[in-house]
């Protein structure tokens, strides 16, 4: 892919909606179970594409229209934080939830993907929760072998996100497999219950190795400008 591309790519929240809209996600974030911030990621990128492969996206389902309009424009995604019954009153409003991970210090990260809509007003059980103070403690990369995983995403070495900020760029990298997978792909994807794994390669590796699959932050936050997040393949 050429840089001119890639630019185009990011360059399309300059034709987005009049009022933008997002795919909102929250992340349980538990005092007494504390989940690892790559098991957030993992969590995160597979409850996306579970969304966008449930019935209610699909054409003719209760969100498609939403989920049609929305991708339209900037496939913005925003990650916010919740638990106990905030969390449970967020959920009742109609979402996919994706429980991953775990250790046997640390719980398995839950995930759950809400139809989007406007950035602005959102339904008072989303807005009460926060979108600052998604970090989740770094203990070390995926547990998810190779083999086992069917896509594979690739964080930047060269920058640094938060937990919420990297789950909704990695979140990003799976959508557009997704979407450009091919339908024997897709069909094995989903039998393997969106098996994928989040790695960051080497720098020498991230200058030298193009994948199929490259999203372009357009920097409005944490990252300086125009600036290549993440990368998959499968």
């Amino acid at each position: 892919m050429s840089e001119q591309t890639r630019i185009e790519q990011m360059r399309r929240h300059e034709t987005d909606h009049e009022v933008p809209w997002s795919l909102p996600i929250v992340v349980r974030k538990s005092k007494t179970g504390l989940s690892r911030h790559i098991d957030v990621l993992e969590a995160t990128a597979r409850a996306v594409v579970t969304f966008l492969d449930d019935p209610r996206s699909q054409p003719g389902g209760e969100w498609s229209n939403a989920v049609a309009y929305w991708r339209d424009g900037a496939i913005r995604k925003v990650v916010r934080r919740g638990d106990g019954k905030k969390l449970e009153d967020a959920r009742a409003l109609g979402s996919v939830t994706v429980s991953f991970g775990g250790t046997e210090d640390y719980a398995p990260a839950e995930a759950s993907v809400f139809p989007p809509g406007p950035v602005s007003p959102l339904p008072p059980q989303l807005s009460k929760l926060q979108v600052g103070g998604t970090e989740f403690p770094d203990e070390g990369e995926t547990s998810v072998p190779a083999a086992e995983a069917v896509v594979t995403i690739e964080l930047s070495p060269l920058v640094t996100l938060t937990t919420g900020k990297a789950a909704a760029q990695v979140a990003h990298g799976a959508q557009l497999a997704f979407e450009r997978m091919t339908p024997e792909q897709r069909d094995h994807w989903r039998e393997a219950d969106f098996s994928l794994r989040v790695v960051t390669p080497s720098k020498a590796d991230w200058r030298t190795t193009g994948r199929p699959v490259s999203v372009i932050d357009a920097g409005f936050t944490e990252v300086d400008g125009p600036t290549e997040t993440v990368r998959a393949w499968w």
